[in-house]
This record gives C-alpha cells, structure tokens and sequence, in this order.
C-alpha cells in the first residue's frame, strides 16, 4: 500500500536526485531499480547462506572475488571507494559489469541488462540514496511495486501511456481466479513492470511443495514465465523484478505486442494482461492476422485479438478492458466480442468501478475471463457487479478493512463465509473469487447443471446470463443491459395535506414571535 509515510521516503530520494543534477524521471525509476536490485540480490545470498547451514544446496550469486559487490559490504565503504565500484566499466572491478553478466550469455534476461548502466554522477548523491533506501522496509516485495507504481505515476502523460501499475489486490484477484498451474505457460502480452508475472510465480510457489517445484525447476526457469514490452527501461525492470522471485531466465521479449514483428501464435495456455487504454497504432504496422478478427487501429480490441492468437487451444485468458469494449457500437468492438462469445467461450465479466485506477486514472473497467476453443462452448456468461474493492474510490484509496485481511484476503486460508459476509459491504474480491470457484470447473456452469448462481436474481450483485441473450443483444457485454434494478415506491402527500402542513408551521412561527416580542417589550 502506498502509505503517506512512504510517499514521503521516496520524495526524499526524488529530491535527492533533482539536487544531484538527475532530473529525468524514467532515469531515476531505473537507477532506484538497479539499487533495490543489488540490495535484494545481497539479502536472497544471505538467506541462502543461512539455509546452507542447514543443508540447503545453491548456486552462489557472489564468488570469493565479488564480495565488494555485496549491498552489506557497499553500504559500509567509504563514500568515493564504493562510487569507484559503482562507475567501474571494468570486468571484476565494476558492480555494473557484473549485473550484465548474471544469467545465460544468450539469454533475454542477458540481453537486456546489457543495457544496465550507472547514471549517478556524484558521490555524495549515491551515498544519500543508499541511505535513505536502508531506511525503507522492502521485506514485503508488495512495497517494490508501490515505489514502482508511485515514481511511474510521476511520468510526465503516464496516464495516456497506460505507465501506471495494476493495483497489486486486482493482480491477486485476477490470479487466483484463473489458478496457475506447475504446466502453465503464462504470458503478459503487456507486462511493464511484470506484476502479473511475479503475482503467479508466487502463487505457483504457495500452492505447491518443494519436490514438485524442483521437479518443474527447469520450466519454471526457463519457459514458463513470458512477457512482452518495447520500453527499454521496463524490459530490465521487468527481467529484474521476475530474477528476484526467482525465474532465472525471465522471457521477455523486446516487441510491440500487437505489431507485425510479434508472431508468436498457438504457444501459451494462459494469459493475465491490463493491456493499453485508449491507444492507437499505425495501421500499417497492425499484424495482418489480428485484422481478421477485429479491423481497428485500437489497442483494447488488437490486445484481445492477439491474446486469442497466442493462446493454445483450450488456454485460459484474464485480462482487464475498459467499459467501452463491452458495448461499443462499432463494427471492430462487435466483432471482436462475438468472436470471443459465439467462437470461443466467454466465462465471466467482472465490472468494477471506476475508483479502482485512482489517482491514476478513473476509467471504468472490466475483468473478462475467458478459454479458446475455436469452436464455441459459450452457455452461460457469469457477470458480478464489483462495487467496492476493499479501498476508498476518491484519489486517497485508503484500506476500508482490516490490513491483514486486505494483504492475505487470498493465500494463507481461505476466509470463512461469515468473514466474507462481514466485510462484503467494503470488500467484495473474497466473495468474487469463492462466487466463481462455486460454478462448474474453470468457471462456466455446463449445460444442464445448476448451481447457487443459478437461482440469482437480476438484481442482485451476480447472475448468470444464457447465452442466446447475449447474442440477442449484438453481443453486449455491459452489466446494465442485464441487471434489473429495483425502484422503490415512494408515496408523496396530497397538496392539501401539505399546505395544511405548512399553514401549522405559519401559525407556530407567529406563535413564537409574538412570545419573543413580548419578552423583549418586558
């Protein structure tokens, strides 16, 4: 959670470097990304060393000549000393050179930190930094991505660019809907900073025990997890963010995703995006097979056609889109949806309002599940009405519930009926996720079977929906076409019957002013 208090540290940090003559934004991101990452690589070295102690084998990240790189060791340096270390382009003297060569020499992971270098120019610059990092407490990996998110929120049009993070409890949300698995293979067509990534290495790592982590080592490490992005700077932050939570060779791609260089087709079986809002790409530059499905320059509708490309069959898509996919008029936003609905097979829509992107931006979005199939299989479409996402929907998003349920609301135990009912009215993520579970496996209720969603009414926060409806509809996926609202009758008083009301109140009024006057006569 972005805290007051640490708005505060990393303004600190900004000053610092506005002081030091690093004014560029994406240049400060960066450079506090290699910080954090060398600090983190040091701690996961120190952690593996106390499990050797205890019979824990691993492959050190430092050898006996590379300890000088060591956050432990660079933190008690004098200031200029550890500044060589840090400016050094010398292979065995530099801190940097030796961040290039960390994993696979024709690796992505490889190729993209080739691009990692030191941009601090001053000694004393470096030294306030580390200094006020030591004061920040990063042993919640959730307050890497809030400093990510709070300095990305700094960009200069981040809003119009889409550089701004999914909230952390959405990804969860997402990721435990759909339930990765040890034989996924994932792919974020869109992954910026990799959170959706690093949100399903962690649940992949929770809900499995240590032999059959190890059993998958190798395509955990090397195939399982896979993104794409064109900025430079999120390839190195993303490869990094992923190496932390250890994928060893993180797969991401140097590629605008809806583009032609991107032909990556039939590959994953499954797919968590928040592509690009209101974007727009050269016609011209558009992959030829995404036309098909959709014929537009936007990036909603070429994100959606491209995730049913890229997905295998039988893969499973969660993706965030704005309220505008789901009942646009065009032909293009039709298309798409009735591909989606009518060809492939369409699970659920979860609406969620539109605080849940504040102070970023408040466009009102949606979650869409759904499977490939190319052939159809859509029955009935699962929508839920998310009306309140456990914070504040103003731009401050203060935690409307207790911390500890809203940071483990998923994870550790599952949340009793009477926990969820609770908190239902502030926080309804734990309902959506044991709603969703209650149908049918992956989501869509069969034909024939029923279920407790079956017997919803219109008018409560989730339904089913056949789907000969939806069809009936031009494919309209918006919530408000289906939901029914129920108006309360309210019964107003005869005219006479107020004028008498107001005549009373006339004769009070007189009343009392007669009294008044007459005390002030005494």
């Amino acid at each position: 959670m972005i805290t007051g208090e640490l708005k505060s540290q990393i303004d600190q940090i900004w000053n610092v470097f506005w002081t030091g003559g690093v004014t560029n934004t994406i240049t400060i991101v960066e450079q506090l990304t290699y910080l954090i990452f060398i600090k983190d690589l040091d701690e996961i070295e120190t952690r593996n060393e106390r499990k050797a102690k205890r019979g824990f084998k691993y492959t050190p990240v430092f050898d006996d000549t590379q300890q000088d790189f060591r956050w432990k060791n660079l933190k008690e340096m004098d200031v200029n000393a550890r500044f060589t270390i840090f400016s050094s382009t010398e292979d065995g003297k530099g801190i940097f050179p030796f961040i290039r060569t960390l994993g696979k020499d024709k690796s992505l992971f490889a190729t993209h930190m080739r691009g990692a270098n030191f941009g601090i120019s001053k000694p004393m610059v470096l030294d306030a930094v580390m200094e006020k990092l030591e004061s920040i407490n990063m042993d919640d990996q959730d307050t890497k991505g809030d400093i990510y998110e709070y300095l990305l929120s700094k960009l200069e049009g981040g809003g119009t660019a889409g550089q701004f993070r999914t909230p952390r409890h959405i990804i969860k949300m997402m990721v435990h809907l759909v339930k990765p698995t040890l034989e996924d293979t994932i792919c974020d067509p869109s992954c910026g900073t990799a959170g959706f990534l690093v949100a399903a290495k962690e649940y992949i790592d929770h809900h499995n025990d240590v032999v059959e982590l190890d059993k998958h080592s190798a395509h955990i490490n090397n195939a399982m997890f896979n993104g794409m992005e064109f900025d430079a700077t999120m390839l190195r932050i993303a490869s990094m963010n992923l190496y932390l939570h250890g994928v060893q060779e993180p797969n991401i791609a140097d590629v605008d995703a809806v583009s032609k260089d991107n032909t990556v087709a039939d590959a994953y079986s499954l797919v968590l995006a928040n592509p690009p809002f209101k974007g727009t790409i050269d016609k011209e530059s558009v992959a030829p097979g995404l036309k098909n499905v959709t014929n537009t320059t936007k990036t909603e509708l070429l994100f959606l056609a491209l995730m049913l490309r890229m997905l295998k069959m039988g893969g499973r898509c969660a993706v965030i889109v704005p309220d505008g996919v789901l009942f646009g008029s065009g032909k293009a936003h039709k298309s798409l949806r009735q591909e989606i609905v009518a060809n492939n097979k369409l699970e659920a829509v979860i609406s969620m309002p539109s605080g849940v992107f504040k102070p970023y931006a408040g466009v009102s979005t949606a979650v869409l599940i759904f499977t490939k199939t190319g052939s159809g299989g859509t029955d009935k479409v699962w929508f839920y009405d998310m009306l309140a996402d456990g914070k504040s929907l103003d731009d401050k998003r203060n935690i409307l519930v207790d911390e500890d349920l809203f940071s483990s609301f998923i994870g550790d135990a599952e949340l009793s009926e009477e926990v969820i009912t609770k908190n239902h009215d502030n926080f309804n993520i734990p309902d959506i996720i044991a709603r969703y579970h209650s149908l049918s496996p992956l989501g869509a209720m069969s034909e024939g079977q029923r279920g407790v969603e079956d017997d919803r009414k219109r008018t409560e926060q989730s339904f089913l929906v056949p789907f000969s409806e939806i069809e009936e509809n031009d494919y309209d996926l918006s919530i408000n076409r289906y939901k029914e609202i129920v108006y309360e009758e309210v019964e107003f008083d005869k005219p006479e019957v107020i004028l008498e009301r107001i005549e009373k109140l006339d004769e009070e009024r007189n009343s009392l002013s007669v009294t008044l006057k007459s005390l002030l006569n005494d």
